[in-house]
């Protein structure tokens, strides 16, 4: 095959001799290829057709329209996450090496259909040393217990360095349920962040009347546990940004799992926690190696 270099060779070489064979000869190529080029006066790589066709057969054509439909519902889905769905309900069609072809296919689709990027400033975040939870409701999902409509919330706590994340379904914005979401969490977790951080929640800060700024009682669940307690201001949400975009993409995880399910109705509410516990299991999988740093500096849960 010739290359540019030797087509730049042969133009060089044709003015100097009137021979145009031993031009060829000299830039390697025969006599044929040396008068195609002296003809075009182009480049080899300046003849190369461009073409939109795919070389080999698109292996999701068949399914492309659902992997939009997922990606136009939750855009931080990944390609490995959408890659493994399909694989389960295609046994033997998508082999794992047909990965790399839908993690190109959705570059192009998000640089092209997805949504704007956000402008961020990052944060600098430690091992071990901060934590954010907050409550959130769970009603927009439509869950049903047998049938009966089940009203709730969902306490969330993540860490800030590796996303860890987990949380428990609770009815109020209580004391009560801020101190077992967080107990609880934190024994799963296996230790205590040096930081715990909340908005202006009133189980936890006390109104503008009182010097103390957090109520008693969570002053005492921070004393006991040894950690320092942080509070957002009022009106800046995104100081708790962590656990608040973990609250969007999560219950958008969530609905996209029982969409997969194809029912919203539990037979009980034990049933419905595992359901979310399974969730929360396979969205900390990629975060494994960052949590294991902070497990080694968290601060020991007390006997």
């Amino acid at each position: 095959m010739v290359t540019d270099h030797q087509v730049r060779k042969l133009m060089t070489l044709i003015p100097t001799t009137s021979n145009l064979e031993l031009a060829a000869e000299k830039a390697g190529m025969c006599p044929r290829t040396a008068r195609k080029y002296r003809k075009i006066q182009k480049l080899p790589s300046e003849c190369k057709l461009q073409h939109d066709w795919r070389t080999r057969p698109d292996p999701f054509k068949e399914v492309w329209e659902e992997i939009v439909k997922l990606l136009e519902v939750n855009h931080g889905l990944q390609a490995k996450t959408i890659f493994e769905d399909f694989q389960r309900k295609h046994p033997g069609k998508f082999p794992d090496g047909q990965l790399r072809s839908l993690q190109r296919r959705l570059k192009n689709w998000r640089a092209i259909s997805g949504p704007p990027k956000e402008v961020f400033f990052p944060q600098l975040h430690i091992a071990g040393d901060l934590c954010q939870s907050d409550f959130t409701e769970m009603n927009s999902l439509g869950i049903t217990i047998q049938g009966e409509f089940f009203r709730h919330l969902f306490y969330h706590l993540v860490l800030t360095y590796s996303n860890r994340e987990t949380g428990s379904i609770c009815f109020s914005e209580s004391f009560e349920s801020l101190s077992v979401g967080f107990q609880k969490a934190i024994f799963e977790l296996g230790g205590v962040p040096r930081i715990h951080q909340t908005d202006r929640l009133s189980a936890a800060v006390n109104n503008m009347n009182n010097l103390a700024e957090f109520t008693e009682r969570y002053q005492g669940l921070l004393r006991h546990y040894g950690t320092e307690g942080r509070r957002g201001n009022a009106g800046r949400g995104n100081e708790n940004g962590d656990v608040e975009q973990r609250h969007h993409r999560f219950k958008v995880a969530v609905d996209q799992e029982l969409m997969l399910r194809g029912s919203r109705d539990f037979n009980s509410r034990s049933a419905y926690e595992s359901f979310l516990r399974s969730l929360l299991v396979r969205l900390n999988q990629n975060r494994s190696e960052r949590f294991l740093e902070e497990v080694k500096v968290l601060k020991p849960l007390h006997p």
